[in-house]
Order: structure tokens, then C-alpha cells, then sequence
């Protein structure tokens, strides 16, 4: 199977835990070799939040991790697979 080493999250999550504590859940498991977690928008009861992990990723884990922090995956926005990571390049559309 292809390893996958990055991918970046859409994550829902609740007010609490705080991100130091959902950055730390992510980061202990044995195979994330990264983690990067930015806040992308506050509202009454949640926080939206990016989730850019590498390593080579386990994505039921990953997932498992998020929904026991009380978070939810509203979409996956990057996955980088490969034995080299590959960086996004701007094209003339863009």
C-alpha cells in the first residue's frame, strides 16, 4: 500500500479542549512524525480549524483521534502520498 505522508484536514471542533491539548492527542500517535494545527474561524459553539499532519499517516487513527477530542472532519483538503513529498505548484490559472 502507497504511503500516504501528508494530509490536511477541515476539522470542526469544540470550544474545548483547548488546541495545545488536540495538537498533543494528534502528536503522540506513534507514526505522526508533525503536526500543524491553525485556526481558521471562531463561532458561538465551535471552532474551525486546519489540521496538517505528515508522517506516514494512518487516516483511521487520525480520524479515531479527532472524533474522541470531540471534533469532526468536515472535508479532506490535501493528501500527499509517495515515497517523496510533493509540493503544491502555482500555475498561470491560479
Amino acid at each position: 500500500m502507497t504511503k500516504i505522508q501528508r494530509m490536511v484536514l477541515d476539522v470542526l471542533k469544540p470550544h474545548e479542549p483547548p488546541m495545545l491539548d488536540f495538537t498533543q492527542a494528534l502528536a503522540e500517535l506513534e507514526f505522526v512524525e508533525g503536526v500543524n494545527i491553525s485556526l481558521v474561524e471562531v463561532d458561538e459553539k465551535v471552532r474551525n480549524i486546519k489540521i496538517t499532519v505528515e508522517g506516514n499517516i494512518d487516516f483511521e487513527q487520525i480520524k479515531e483521534v479527532i472524533q474522541e477530542e470531540g471534533g469532526s472532519i468536515h472535508s479532506v483538503d490535501q493528501v500527499v502520498a509517495g515515497e517523496e513529498l510533493v509540493e503544491q505548484i502555482n500555475t498561470p490559472q491560479d
